[in-house]
């Protein structure tokens, strides 16, 4: 089977599990109309509605290939850049470190991607920007709340840009046995690390009981923890064959990069109840803003394209 056969095989089981999901929300939706379980289905299905626009985006990207994806992220870096910003404290000394960030790093960044310039997209921002960042923003002669100022936008641009990136980087690995099919691996990572989040819902819905940590995001538990993270793992290690994997190791990096989106959704909860908000944005009905639905990509992206590089 060619990589375009397994894409068409992949994206048809995705949405033969959202037609499921569709039809038993619908389900749910007759028989339950009233009490507080509404609330809760209403959720599930502007949250599966929500699925349906974005595998329909991932796959038309995909039909355009390498520049296809890299495209798509691109623009996700700067709808998730701007969230970040938007609950982040600026002041107009910031304008021109803002404007770089959109229209400058964020198309460079990428271009250093689309033509694999592996050298440097890996330390473009957390050298060059991370220094060029506060050395601008100084220029501008305001020092009030400096450093929150300059250490925000850094982390923003880290997140947002440099991390993210690291999705469409997988295309440019040189992977020996695997020559042509590194969209398979993309589509791997972002399978599993979503699916995590979706079955850690579910788990927590199911069986949740004992917080993981109530300050930082009530809705996480131990249960759905647990849950989610082995069941995406079992997922990972069945999707072995669109990696470079062995059914093990594809289950090994399947934990990895689960207990990675984990912890740092963690973090990036821990964001939000800083700057006093409970979502990044409203741009996806049902989960939030842009961020919210890839938290977890910030912090498993690098981790699973440097192990990936590094071992294989």
């Amino acid at each position: 089977m060619n990589v375009t056969s397994q894409m068409l095989w992949i994206f048809s089981s995705i949405v033969a599990v959202l037609a499921v999901a569709s039809t038993v929300g619908i389900i749910l939706k007759k028989r339950i109309s009233e009490g507080e379980s509404i609330a809760t289905i209403d959720n599930l299905n502007a949250r599966i509605n929500a699925w349906w626009i974005m595998v329909l985006v991932v796959s038309g990207a995909c039909l355009f290939g390498d520049v296809g994806l890299i495209v798509l992220f691109a623009m996700i870096s700067f709808f998730a850049l701007r969230e970040f910003v938007t609950i982040s404290p600026t002041r107009r000394a910031d304008y021109l470190t803002l404007l770089l960030a959109f229209y400058v790093l964020i198309p460079f960044q990428y271009w250093l991607v689309g033509i694999s310039w592996y050298g440097l997209y890996t330390i473009f921002i957390p050298v060059y920007v991370f220094l060029l960042l506060p050395i601008i923003t100084v220029l501008k002669n305001d020092t009030y709340d400096f450093l929150r100022r300059t250490s925000t936008m850094q982390w923003g641009v880290m997140l947002c840009v440099f991390s993210i990136s690291h999705v469409p980087a997988l295309l440019t690995l040189d992977i020996a046995g695997f020559e042509g099919e590194n969209m398979l691996l993309v589509l791997f990572l972002l399978i599993v690390v979503q699916s995590s989040d979706v079955l850690q819902y579910i788990w927590g819905k199911l069986a949740g009981r004992h917080k993981v940590a109530a300050a930082i995001s009530p809705s996480k538990t131990v249960e759905g923890f647990v849950g989610g993270v082995l069941s995406a793992s079992l997922l990972g290690a069945a999707l072995s064959w669109m990696t470079p994997f062995t059914v093990i190791e594809a289950g090994f990096m399947a934990l990895l990069v689960t207990l990675a989106g984990f912890l740092g959704g963690l973090v990036m909860s821990a964001i939000k109840r800083d700057r006093g908000v409970k979502d990044w944005g409203v741009g996806i009905a049902g989960h939030g803003g842009m961020l919210d639905r890839l938290d977890s990509i910030c912090f498993s992206a690098p981790l699973f394209f440097h192990v990936v590089r590094y071992w294989w």
